[in-house]
């Protein structure tokens, strides 16, 4: 699924899909972009993000 097509099915905003689809890492996220996203793909958010520790 394409970013704006993503972006208008989950209700997060472009530039945030955007952003989730080319970083490989990230230190912090959008919890509620998150929970849409994963709502969206019907998975859990477990599915979606991993968690490091330091």
């Amino acid at each position: 699924m394409d970013a704006k097509k993503l972006s208008h099915r989950s209700g997060v905003i472009y530039s945030t899909v955007r952003s989730y689809q080319c970083r490989l890492k990230m230190t912090t996220v959008d919890f509620t972009a998150i929970h849409k996203l994963a709502h969206t793909f019907d998975v859990t958010i477990e599915d979606l993000v991993e968690i490091l520790e330091e």
